[in-house]
């Protein structure tokens, strides 16, 4: 089964990919401004699906030894991009939240989603190089808790606090797997927890998404909109959904980024029960495959960098179906794959890439077939 990971994972890719283009071709049109092409978001998504498939192929064939020398560099030029996105005029603010940075070439991008990549082949390149001392408090939990602090505390900065715990529990994941004493991992969780309460609770807007998730029914016509019509969506879909293009809530004025953060309850609704766990199964898919190419892996660097890839994928995808089902409060992150972005999906088919070469090189070679000589038969006289 390990020599088909890379395989499956592909397939659960495409899967999810395929199925993002055809709930765009049908939710998207609705948000467009007048005049424009009702399949713009569709064309441009895949375009991006294009330039991430070309960057996955680099990415797979990229050996290990320069991103182990070089992850200093490239954690350094992510924080200088973060740190343009609260720079005004090199910023985008949408909606309160300073994620974006204008490119020259590219336009809108935004760093936080490479920074979650490069965070976790930084994390991985420390590990690796200082790897008999892993469970030392200095060089095995201080100093790599520094390096992957900083982005994560500029993206939470910029108000983007989904993706910043995203990050964290992918990052705690590969600290875990490093060997880092959990005598250390466990208090600090706890004290950012209560952090993030204490932030959360002083936090006017933030609070009162809290309060709209205990009780959406009473807040469906202000903050709590979004949630209580995915579960009206939900609800209209049943088992069998209403058809594809059929579905009522993706309409402007009832659930709004229904092509982006709230795509998949216009799944439910339209293709039914079917298709939300099939995507719940692509991910597990996709969970149980890079848990398999890191358990081959043949170097450290390898290892930890599957485990922080994999949960960079996995994690946002929880969190989104959490939130969508009204499970957790709403963070406004997009589903991989099928969610509506350019950054997003580019650099996720990157980090599969990247996978997909960990396995590759991690394949036990084929020793070559012995040719046979000549036979020959020797019988006793007597």
């Amino acid at each position: 089964m390990i020599r088909y990971c890379s395989i499956v994972l592909c397939i659960a890719v495409a899967l999810l990919v395929g199925l993002g283009l055809v709930m765009l071709a049908s939710t998207s049109a609705w948000v467009l401004q007048e005049g424009a092409s009702p399949y713009s978001f569709v064309k441009k998504q895949a375009v991006m699906v294009v330039v991430g498939v070309v960057l996955a192929v680099v990415a797979a064939r990229v050996p290990d030894a320069p991103l182990r020398k070089l992850w200093p560099w490239a954690l350094a030029v992510v924080c200088v991009l973060l740190v343009m996105c609260l720079i005004p005029g090199l910023g985008v603010e949408i909606y309160g939240s300073k994620r974006w940075v204008k490119m020259p070439v590219v336009g809108s991008f935004q760093p936080s989603e490479l920074a979650r990549v490069i965070g976790v082949i930084a994390l991985a390149g420390w590990f690796a190089r200082w790897q008999t001392e892993t469970r030392t408090f200095w060089r095995g939990f201080i100093l790599p808790g520094m390096i992957i602090g900083l982005p994560i505390g500029l993206i939470a900065i910029e108000t983007d606090v989904g993706s910043a715990l995203s990050m964290s529990a992918a990052c705690a994941t590969v600290f875990f797997c490093a060997g880092t004493r959990l005598r250390f991992l466990i208090p600090v969780a706890v004290l950012g927890m209560s952090a993030a309460y204490l932030y959360v609770r002083h936090d006017p807007v933030r609070w009162t998404r809290i309060e709209c998730w205990l009780d959406p029914e009473n807040h469906k016509e202000d903050q709590g909109m979004q949630q209580w019509r995915a579960l009206v969506a939900f609800g209209n879909g049943g088992p069998s959904g209403v058809g594809l293009g059929n579905g009522t809530q993706k309409f402007v004025g009832k659930l709004t980024f229904a092509h982006i953060d709230f795509i998949f309850p216009e799944i439910g609704e339209e293709l039914g029960l079917p298709f939300t766990l099939g995507v719940v199964l692509c991910f597990v898919l996709i969970a149980v495959c890079g848990i398999g190419i890191a358990s081959q892996a043949k170097t450290v660097f390898a290892r930890l960098s599957a485990v922080g890839l994999t949960c960079m994928i996995v994690v946002p995808a929880m969190q989104n179906v959490a939130v969508t089902t009204a499970c957790l409060p709403n963070d406004g992150l997009p589903l991989p794959f099928i969610s509506y972005g350019g950054s997003s999906i580019v650099f996720a088919l990157a980090a599969v890439g990247m996978l997909v070469g960990i396995h590759r090189r991690g394949l036990p070679e084929e020793s070559p077939e012995l040719v046979l000589g000549e036979q020959k038969r020797y019988a006793i006289r007597l």
